[in-house]
Order: C-alpha cells, then sequence, then structure tokens
C-alpha cells in the first residue's frame, strides 16, 4: 500500500462529517489496508455500529414476516414456503384491494340490470385467472430467480402459488356474488368456468410462455361470451347447463395434462 490516511481524515469518516466523495474513496483505501482498519475501528461509534448491525441482522436473519406469511405458516406451511407464496404478487393488499374494486363495480352495474350481472359473471372468472398469471413469471415477481433454486420442484411450487391465488380470488368473488341482486343459482355459474380457465391456461404453461397462454386464454374466455350472446340471444348462453358440462370437461382434462406434463416441464425449466 503506497498511502494512508491521516488520523483527520479517519476522525472525519468515523464521525460522518466527511464528504461522499472522499467516503467512498476512503472506504475502498480500508478495503485493501488493514493497518488504516485498525486505526479507524477505535474511532468508530460502538452504540451506533450495534444499532446497525442489529438492524442488519433484523431484516436479513429475523424479517418480519407479513400477515398473509403469519397466516400461511398457522395453517402449517413450512417456513421458506411460506414466505415464497407469501410475496406472490397476485397476494399483495394493493392486488387485492384492485380485485376488490373491480368487483365493487361489478355488483353496481349487476344492480342496474339482467345485463349487469351478465357483466359480473363474465368478469368473475377472469379474476383468478389474472392473479395466477400475475404469479407465473419473471416480469411481476420479485422472488422468481429464488423460486427457481427454492428446495421443491418448481412446478410444485407454481402449483402451490397457483392454489392459493385461485381460492384467495374466489372468496373474494364469491363473497361479491352474495351482494347480487335476487342471488339464485347463477350467482354461482362462474365458478366451473373460473375453474376451467386457470386449468386450462395452466396446463399451456407447460408448452408455452405464461404470457401467451394467459393472454389466449382469457381472449378466448371474451370471445366465447360474446358469440354465445351474440348467437343465442340469451346474456346467459356461456353459462347454461351445456356450458357448465363442458367447463368442468375441460378442468378435467387439463388437470390430467398436468399430471402428464408434470416431468416434461421440470426437465425443460432445468434445461
Amino acid at each position: 500500500m503506497s498511502w494512508h490516511a491521516d488520523d483527520a481524515l479517519l476522525e472525519h469518516y468515523a464521525a460522518g462529517t466527511l464528504d461522499d466523495a472522499r467516503a467512498f474513496s476512503l472506504e475502498t483505501h480500508l478495503l485493501a489496508c488493514e493497518e488504516c482498519r485498525a486505526r479507524t475501528a477505535p474511532l468508530a461509534d460502538h452504540a451506533r455500529v450495534e444499532t446497525v448491525w442489529a438492524d442488519v441482522h433484523e431484516l436479513v436473519d429475523a424479517p418480519r414476516r407479513t400477515p398473509v406469511e403469519r397466516i400461511l405458516v398457522r395453517l402449517g406451511v413450512r417456513d421458506h414456503i411460506a414466505r415464497l407464496l407469501a410475496a406472490t404478487p397476485s397476494l399483495t393488499l394493493p392486488w387485492l384491494a384492485a380485485v376488490a374494486l373491480c368487483l365493487a363495480f361489478a355488483v353496481v352495474a349487476s344492480r342496474e340490470s339482467d345485463r349487469g350481472i351478465a357483466v359480473f359473471l363474465a368478469l368473475a372468472p377472469l379474476l383468478p385467472l389474472a392473479g395466477v398469471a400475475a404469479a407465473y413469471g419473471p416480469w411481476l415477481d420479485p422472488t422468481y430467480e429464488i423460486g427457481l433454486a427454492a428446495p421443491l420442484r418448481t412446478f410444485s411450487l407454481l402449483l402451490l402459488r397457483s392454489s392459493i391465488v385461485l381460492l384467495t380470488t374466489t372468496v373474494l368473488t364469491g363473497v361479491a356474488a352474495l351482494a347480487l341482486p335476487n342471488v339464485d343459482s347463477r350467482a354461482a355459474a362462474w365458478l366451473l368456468p373460473a375453474l376451467g380457465l386457470v386449468l386450462v391456461s395452466v396446463a399451456l404453461t407447460t408448452w408455452i410462455s405464461a404470457e401467451r397462454a394467459f393472454g389466449g386464454v382469457a381472449s378466448c374466455w371474451i370471445g366465447v361470451v360474446i358469440v354465445a350472446r351474440a348467437t343465442s340471444g340469451d346474456v346467459y348462453a356461456a353459462f347454461d347447463a351445456p356450458a357448465q358440462a363442458a367447463f368442468a370437461t375441460a378442468a378435467a382434462v387439463a388437470a390430467i395434462v398436468l399430471a402428464w406434463r408434470l416431468k416434461t416441464f421440470e426437465a425443460e425449466r432445468e434445461a
């Protein structure tokens, strides 16, 4: 080392009164100079160092659990899995608030006419689909790379996230359905379409990108609702008995495909 920091420079640095440019330069020097580090140590405010270290320890080694994470842990989910699930973008409060707001507008519209109820039924299956889509890729998920390295199969993590998002969104939508005027069997007509759309989308992600899978399925759903209404003249045509049977069949087939594609999907993700 060709130079060493003088005492005055080290004192200003320890006191926090050194300007940023010289502080950064000195820190770079301290990384490589054992002598200057030894001269700096006695000058440090040890109480402040302990406080900073305690804060670092709390954030890194003992981070605070979010409400969602605490609920998952109480339900018996392991800590590391609960953390990955709680980080799902579609389980955050802003996302859930946005879902609740969309449902509130749909319920208000449903009170105006039967067409409004049809709009609610058409929107309801898209919300779980959007939530699962947000849990499926690097464009929104801040823990995407961490999830790939998690101590469980990637596909298992994706299915866990999808299941929890589907359950959460379904509960919110179910509560909103109870606010529909003249609640009857139609209030639950969105359940099978929602399940079918989500399972078909997840199955497609084993072949194509999540963006294309979820976007394509959502577009197809909107098209089905519009065409069914136009050809039959019935605003509930996409939710009648034959349609419900078709969605139940699609959900069953998609579940079989997911089980069949499991090993192939894992191999492709690890490649």
